[in-house]
């Protein structure tokens, strides 16, 4: 059939608002859209609920979670508690992780949106002018237009690696067997997470990266990870660039150059998790009038396009690829554009990194490095260590620190935490710093509840002030103090 017969045989509607992607960020748009009483279309080619739900968050944490409980069994001898091996049955994780997806599912569902008044088009949508989207079967004119087709997993251009079999986030929640021995390339936050899960239930996990692990990361924090990833049998070869794939027996193997020299590494499958990408092809932005790049759409502060009737957000907008990230995003968009009254910037709350390994690593703000670049020695950082605190020792879970990145006037600037909870308790720093709140907020009279693990950042903030407290003025001051009748 040509373009004009399908073009003649659409059903054309008007809306106030067309969102092309249902995963969070477009979810988060729509609903606020729509309870608003306005008129909304929404496209989606593949599973309501995009990346995060499907093939990202939900089932990566679902999977992580058996792998603890795994690792639980075998760290009961801390505790006076003693278990046989532990058993995996490969076939129970893959339904638990199942499961939980599709717990999750009903509340990013097609009839949940449709309840809400959203007209859902399961088909791939596009750009046909400045103003209108079509697809198969219908042309929508719409007054704002929201792009939140969010990204998926970067292949390389490594030699052979096209002629390989090889996995992604998209496909590795999928395989009926536990792989023996798993090849990852990348040591990003995905790599790690998995690689440590897939270790911990049992299959030998070796992690190829062409830099440093987490190289972004906080060094002290990340070499922490490392060792406990080490002492779990994973192994991580940094500065190693792999020259080529090829196919092999019962599996594959990559040809790489590290340190040592030229080697190959052989594995039974093979998880690809080098970056991610946005999605912007197919969407023929040009007709829209919206500039793109590599990083994703152009965006200004307030998540608005080239194109003024046209938002971006998510992983697709160019900016942070969290799915918190893209709910936030969503939000933005509602206030900004259908509000009016709201000039909420993309960049005006710190948004927490978090990587889910254990023992987790969490930062927020800037980084210690970064904010020296910008504040030189104005900058103080100052920490407070896990075996320090009681919930941590009760729980034989010692390890990591939380440290405060404090400038000028006390002002916090960011903050890293690496230890077990860290992505639970970085919301703490998050919220003080979303707020402008001077390290002093995390000292009295604040006083979180005993024993818990954000007592640690208290006594972080503590040490901020341990210098002047107790120092020989002070002591004087005191003494002098005491002997007023």
């Amino acid at each position: 059939m040509s373009d004009s017969s399908t073009a003649r045989q659409r059903r054309r509607l008007n809306a106030d608002i067309a969102i092309i992607g249902a995963g969070s960020g477009g979810l988060v748009a729509a609903s606020g859209a729509a309870q608003l009483g306005l008129k909304v279309v929404l496209f989606e080619k593949g599973e309501m609920g995009g990346d995060c739900l499907n093939y990202g968050c939900v089932p990566s944490k679902a999977l992580i979670a058996a792998a603890r409980a795994a690792e639980a069994g075998r760290d009961g001898h801390k505790f006076g508690v003693r278990f046989a091996p532990p058993e995996i049955e490969w076939s129970a994780v893959a339904a638990h992780v199942r499961g939980v997806i599709e717990e999750i599912a009903p509340i990013d569902s097609q009839e949940r949106f449709e309840s809400l008044g959203v007209t859902v088009i399961r088909e791939t949508a596009r750009f046909l002018d400045r103003r209108t989207i079509v697809s198969n079967s219908v042309e929508v004119r719409a007054r704002k237009i929201v792009i939140a087709t969010g990204a998926r997993a970067f292949i390389p251009p490594i030699p052979g690696l096209s002629d390989v079999e090889h996995l992604t986030n998209e496909t590795v929640f999928g395989l009926p067997e536990r792989p023996r021995r798993l090849l990852i390339l990348g040591a990003g936050a995905i790599g790690l997470e998995l690689g440590q899960a897939f270790a911990r239930l049992g299959a030998e996990v070796v992690i190829v990266e062409a830099g440093q692990m987490l190289a972004s990361a906080d060094a002290e924090a990340r070499a922490i990870v490392r060792a406990r990833l080490e002492s779990e049998g994973v192994k991580l070869l940094e500065g190693t660039k792999v020259l080529r794939a090829a196919r092999a027996e019962g599996g594959v193997e990559l040809i790489v150059a590290g340190a040592g020299g030229e080697e190959t590494i052989a594995g039974s499958h093979l998880l690809v998790a080098a970056g991610r990408r946005p999605v912007v092809e197919g969407l023929d932005l040009e007709r829209a009038g919206v500039a793109y790049d590599a990083k994703g759409v152009r965006t200004d502060a307030h998540l608005r396009t080239t194109n003024r009737r046209i938002w971006a957000v998510g992983d697709v907008a160019g900016r942070e690829q969290f799915t918190h990230a893209a709910g936030f995003h969503g939000g933005l968009f509602v206030r900004n554009a259908l509000f009016r009254v709201s000039q909420g910037r993309a960049d005006s709350t710190p948004l927490p990194r978090v990587v889910y390994t254990a023992p987790e690593l969490a930062e927020v703000g800037l980084s210690e490095a970064d904010a020296r670049k910008q504040f030189g020695k104005r900058v103080r950082a100052v920490s407070a260590q896990y075996d320090d605190n009681d919930r941590a020792r009760t729980e034989r879970a010692a390890e990591g620190f939380a440290k405060l990145i404090v400038g000028p006037g006390g002002k916090l600037l960011g903050a890293a935490i690496v230890g077990e909870g860290a992505g639970e308790t970085i919301a703490l720093i998050q919220l003080a710093i979303a707020n402008k709140l001077k390290i002093s907020a995390l000292t009295s009279p604040f006083a979180p509840a005993y024993p818990t693990r954000a007592e640690i950042a208290k006594r972080a903030a503590g040490q901020y002030y341990a210098a002047a407290l107790f120092s020989k003025t002070t002591r004087l001051f005191v003494a002098a103090a005491s002997r007023v009748p």
